[in-house]
């Protein structure tokens, strides 16, 4: 029987490359630039998408995560250049990686609950955490991330295919 993680790995190891190529994008000059009142500055969209895989041992490592308690607040303190952010994402994206690597089929079975105090958010088996939680959530705010650049007028990386900077037209 094919272990879970066997199966998460691969799809892993290509998000983390495509967002590392999004990431190395960003202007530090631009990192206070936001595009609508209402939207968060390229620094924190970026600070919050590096910090995304640095989720994942706590996911596999504990049966929950307390926002009350603060088990998040350690990888969401604001970057201070590209250089910081590449080197976080680097770092979370590596014990990411480990912590999947050796996650066995029961641990990725188990049930895995996100809460703030007595309010419990969901419930849900840790693979099905890792990939909406943290794959999925990863993806969409790179998304995000890529549509700033766009309108920075920096050029936009490869991400499924060639984007319209690195098509060759």
């Amino acid at each position: 029987m094919m272990r879970i993680a066997d199966t998460l790995l691969p799809e892993w190891d290509h998000e983390l490359a495509v967002t590392r190529r999004v990431v190395e994008r960003i202007p530090d000059e631009k990192l206070d630039w936001k595009p609508h009142e209402k939207s968060w500055t390229l620094r924190q969209l970026a600070t919050h998408l590096v910090g995304i895989p640095g989720w994942m041992p706590m996911i596999i490592e504990k049966d929950r995560a307390d926002l009350a308690a603060g088990d998040a607040n350690a990888i969401s303190s604001p970057a201070e250049s590209r250089a910081e952010l590449v080197r976080r994402f680097g770092e979370y994206a590596a014990a990411a990686r480990t912590a999947l690597a050796g996650a066995d089929n029961a641990t990725l079975l188990a049930p895995w609950s996100l809460r703030n105090g007595a309010t419990t958010f969901f419930t849900m088996p840790r693979a099905g955490v890792l990939r909406g939680f943290i794959f999925s959530h990863m993806i969409h705010h790179r998304a995000q991330l890529a549509v700033y650049l766009r309108l920075l007028d920096v050029p936009v990386p490869s991400i499924y295919g060639p984007s319209a900077d690195e098509s060759g037209s």
